[in-house]
């Protein structure tokens, strides 16, 4: 499992861009839970899926 999958950090789902930006909520073995933006809660299996390390979206500078 990859270092980076710990509680907070933020991710993308490879096959769902749709879903947007998600939040990890939880790291049990190989089970991962994450808040999506367009999805809501998903629990994501890593032996399946590789989630993509993302920086939260910053608000735009005026």
């Amino acid at each position: 499992m990859s270092e980076f999958l710990t509680p907070g950090a933020f991710v993308r789902h490879p096959d769902r861009p749709d879903w947007g930006l998600g939040q990890i909520q939880s790291v049990t073995g190989r089970r991962v839970t994450v808040n999506f933006e367009g999805a809501g809660k998903v629990l994501i299996l890593t032996d399946h899926v590789v989630l993509i390390a993302a920086e939260p979206d910053r608000p735009h500078s005026r």
